[in-house]
């Protein structure tokens, strides 16, 4: 049997598709199993023992024409299910032209009408969810399209570090250590600098930043304005299984609602996770066995204010990220074992 599992979204949506893997391969353990990623993620599956193959769409370049041809190749290849997590056109289109006899997918995706099983995915706003409890995790989500023989208990995300990517960054483990992800791709989800730098100046064990090379510039900010002379900026120089192997064994790690929180929870690393303008209840909160939410303990009735996060305040004074204080960042770390 081949099978195809679709998510062409961002990091954290891949690291959140990975319990879909796992189970597969528990339901069929001598199936082939496939992944398709977009270009800049595909890293994350080196070495992983139950995909085949991961299939890559570029979609900076030639988007539509690489779209063309990897839909066509897809339905050469004759499988028996694809099972698409991705909830846009690009997608449901190679879902649609695939051949497979199964095809499996969310009910918001435009394609949907084409696909053999479809699964409600309901987010909603994040208001009901706080004040009845009512969120489910996205895990349990894209579980719900594998759910005929599911295990009834949440499968965790999964990265697979080899032994070269812990060899990588032994050379970081010689003290006990923090790590930070300072960094968010939406402004309204980012913990500010400043509130960084102010946790920083309390700690007192070494601390490495990581991030993209995108990230180097922030990383350097936070290290040249804290007090703080045990911090090291790794920005841009691990890759995803390497830092993924770095915040195994940190004494804690702390992230924004964004990837880092995901691939902590793929190798049951501790984790704190800072939500400023977005809410656990959406459903993408940790998964660790030693996870904490840090969120503001002020009433604010535009929070949350968006699925994903804005580019800046929609009203102009970010009370949910300032408000939060560096004293909820330490209490996590003083629970943790140095």
């Amino acid at each position: 049997m081949k099978i195809l599992v679709i998510q062409t979204a961002f990091i954290g949506d891949v690291v959140l598709a990975t319990p879909v893997v796992e189970e597969l391969h528990r339901q069929y353990p001598e199936a082939k199993i496939d992944f398709l990623l977009r270009k800049g993620n595909e890293s994350l599956f080196e070495g992983h023992p139950f995909l085949n193959k991961v299939l890559i769409w570029d979609k900076k370049i030639n988007k539509f024409s690489n779209l063309i041809n990897l839909a066509k190749k897809i339905r050469k290849t004759g499988y028996s299910k694809v099972i698409n997590l991705h909830r846009f056109a690009s997608s449901g289109f190679i879902t649609f032209y695939s051949g497979a006899k199964e095809k499996i997918g969310f009910d918001k995706n435009p394609f949907s009408f084409c696909y053999t099983i479809k699964v409600k995915h309901i987010i909603g706003n994040g208001k009901s969810a706080l004040i009845n409890g009512s969120g489910r995790h996205e895990v349990e989500r894209n579980l719900e399209l594998v759910s005929a023989n599911a295990n009834s208990t949440i499968v965790k995300p999964r990265l697979y570090p080899t032994i070269e990517d812990f060899n990588n960054v032994q050379k970081y483990k010689n003290s006990p250590y923090i790590c930070i992800a300072p960094s968010s791709v939406w402004f309204t989800k980012q913990f500010p600098a400043n509130k960084w730098v102010e946790f920083l100046n309390k700690t007192n064990v070494n601390v490495f930043l990581i991030g993209a090379n995108s990230d180097i510039t922030l990383c350097e900010q936070i290290i040249n304005s804290s007090t703080n002379k045990n911090i090291v900026n790794l920005a841009g120089k691990l890759s995803f299984l390497q830092s993924a192997a770095l915040m195994q064994d940190a004494v804690m790690n702390y992230s924004n609602d964004s990837a880092p929180m995901h691939i902590a929870s793929s190798v049951n690393a501790p984790i704190t996770a800072v939500f400023c303008s977005t809410i656990p209840a959406f459903g993408f909160g940790p998964l660790s066995d030693r996870s904490f939410i840090v969120e503001t303990k002020v009433k604010l009735d535009c929070r949350p204010c968006g699925l994903h996060g804005f580019k800046a305040c929609p009203k102009g004074h970010f009370k949910c990220a300032l408000t939060i204080e560096p004293e909820q960042l330490m209490d996590t770390l003083l629970t943790s074992p140095l």
